[in-house]
């Protein structure tokens, strides 16, 4: 009987196989390194081919342990979004490495633009600004220096990587769902298709791309002779937005931020696009039966990584977890206040010439100072997210974090604190292979919403409520404004 779940969870460091049962718990894990190539300054790239042979070997690792593929009722896919493949449509076979999300080469390209002053006009058609990071121009670069993707012509395909792991699961689909296709700068939020001006704007041809399709439904089923049986691709979304489904943010203004390297803050905006005035992402978060509901996101650029550079380029910590016990074991930051802008500052201030700043140090600052700052600087970092988004009529109406510092009780608490908002904390928080799962069942008509999906699959959580003194908030943030205020300059 077909019971399970299989969720392929598309990371930038690795992939993953997980398998679900209907009620949300996960049964197995099977996963795999991928290979980060950096062959130039501010470049990033990655074998499509070794992603596509480490994803089936997990695949199939989870299947055999859980029985065989009859045993897998459907398959949900979440991915790193804005990573750009290229391959041939009748070979199925990568034209050149993937390009990464974090890849930069494009920042010229994107400058370019922002002179000939057409960031609004983007921003207007997709919600998104000019920055290397999303997808159209890294689909430009590789037109204009791969000569294979050059020379593929109308048997050129471009995809993020879900729609190149639906490619490969059944031997020629070329889809992508609408969450994924709103982060490439083509697509227009309110249309239902790729937009013909943003298609010239970067000179992406439109047989190229994929089509657009709801996040879950039956889109297909695998090619038998790949995974041992046809097993139905019921689900995909770009991991934030999946994470935000796995954490049952499914009303306006209920809002998930995850806590890795760098933080994503995502709340749903309701069934119309929002058009930010404060440098905000507009995005869709998912599409069931052609209509959408919208997410704002805001993007710190430095979180956990914070955390790793006191560790390994400070010496100051044994360990990432040693910060929840340093800072507690002194009763304030001492007057120690940190920008973390070690790669610059992301929103709202999309800053990347600011660097770090360390401000109040004097012969009694100590490690558990340092320690205590860098976790409140994420709290004061959430909170200008947190304003922003209120200016674009977007409030937050309560916070749900995942990602690996959440794991962190004194962040987690003093988030509470600075927004002045309960936090919620999943107990399994691989929210984002939840979201996909949860997304799968839907397309496989195991429920008939998203909503139904979230109900019966979400864990239990932890929460976090608010204690700290509006004084001592108003003192906290006066502090963050005045040390970021020198950082900017």
């Amino acid at each position: 009987m077909a019971e399970h779940i299989l969720v392929i969870d598309e990371g930038t460091t690795s992939t993953r196989a997980m398998l679900f049962t209907r009620s949300g718990e996960c049964r197995d894990i099977a996963q795999m390194e991928i290979t980060q190539h950096f062959p130039a300054p501010g470049h990033v790239e990655q074998d499509a081919g070794e992603i596509w042979d480490k994803t089936l070997a997990c695949c199939r690792t989870v299947i055999e342990r859980a029985g065989g593929a009859r045993r897998i009722r459907a398959i949900g896919i979440t991915n790193q979004r804005e990573t750009v493949v290229a391959w041939n449509r009748n070979t199925g076979e990568p034209l050149g490495r993937a390009i990464v999300w974090q890849d930069r080469r494009t920042a010229d390209q994107c400058a370019q633009l922002r002179e000939r002053g057409l960031e609004a006009l983007v921003q207007e058609r997709t919600g998104l600004l000019l920055d290397p990071y999303f997808s159209a121009t890294k689909m430009r670069w590789l037109l204009e220096n791969e000569s294979s993707v050059a020379e593929a012509g109308d048997d050129l395909c471009f995809g993020t990587i879900e729609s190149w792991i639906a490619f490969k699961l059944t031997g020629g689909l070329h889809i992508s769902d609408a969450s994924n296709a709103s982060r490439t700068s083509l697509m227009a939020l309110g249309g239902d298709d790729w937009d013909a001006e943003m298609l010239e704007l970067f000179g992406v041809p439109r047989a190229s791309l994929p089509a657009i399709v709801d996040s879950h439904g039956c889109y297909a089923s695998t090619d038998p002779k790949i995974l041992g049986a046809p097993i139905p691709i019921c689900g995909m979304a770009g991991d934030q937005q999946a994470a935000s489904i796995g954490q049952a943010r499914l009303a306006p203004g209920d809002t998930k931020a995850t806590f890795g390297t760098g933080a994503f803050i995502l709340t749903h905006s309701g069934s119309e696009p929002v058009r930010s005035a404060n440098r905000l992402l507009s995005t869709v978060l998912f599409q069931q039966d052609g209509e959408r509901e919208y997410a704002l996101e805001g993007s710190i650029f430095v979180a956990g990584s914070l955390i790793k550079w006191l560790r390994d380029g400070l010496g100051i910590l044994r360990s990432a977890a040693e910060t929840a016990q340093l800072a507690a074991s002194v009763p304030d930051n001492g007057g120690v206040m940190m920008v973390p802008a070690l790669s610059g500052l992301g929103a709202p201030h999309w800053r990347p010439d600011v660097r770090g700043m360390l401000d109040g140090l004097d012969f009694s600052t100590g490690a558990a100072h340092l320690a205590r700052a860098a976790l409140e600087a994420i709290a004061h970092q959430a909170s200008d997210l947190q304003a922003a988004f209120a200016a674009d009529g977007v409030a937050w109406n309560g916070l749900s974090i995942d990602g690996g510092m959440a794991a962190n009780d004194w962040m987690a608490q003093d988030l509470a604190d600075i927004l002045d908002l309960p936090v919620e904390r999943p107990n399994f928080i691989e929210t984002t292979a939840l979201g996909a799962a949860m997304l799968a069942a839907c397309g496989a008509e195991m429920c008939d919403h998203i909503s139904e999906a979230a109900d019966e699959m979400r864990g239990q959580l932890t929460v976090f409520e608010p204690r700290m003194t509006a004084s001592t908030r108003e003192r906290r943030l006066n502090q963050w404004h005045d040390t970021l205020a020198k950082a900017l300059g």
